[in-house]
């Protein structure tokens, strides 16, 4: 594939994902949804970022992957849960756990 070819495909796509991207507020325009779809709505936010956050957590590529950054973020997680720290915090915490297991066990 050719860089022209490329870049005629990235631009094709973004053309197809702002056309994807506006549709929905130019077919509803100031409609409200029905109180079904809402509660979906309102249910989804959930799972959907618990999913973003395992994906991150556990994937290194097409491959289950547990190690030194696992445990920062399960000590940030915890963290969080227990103590209700700030995010920076939670984020230092992670650093730091990360850095430490990685600097001590290879």
């Amino acid at each position: 594939m050719s860089d022209t070819d490329r870049w005629l495909v990235i631009a094709g796509l973004a053309i197809i994902t702002f056309a994807l991207k506006g549709a929905g507020p130019a077919v509803l325009g100031g409609r409200r949804l029905p109180p079904a779809a809402m509660r979906v709505i309102g249910v989804l936010a959930a799972p959907l970022l618990t999913a973003l956050v395992v994906t991150a957590i556990f994937a290194q590529g097409t491959q289950l992957s547990v190690g030194a950054h696992t445990a920062g973020v399960i000590a940030a997680g915890a963290l969080l849960a227990l103590r209700k720290v700030s995010i920076i915090g939670a984020v230092a915490v992670a650093m730091a756990v990360t850095a430490g297991l990685r600097a001590f066990c290879g």
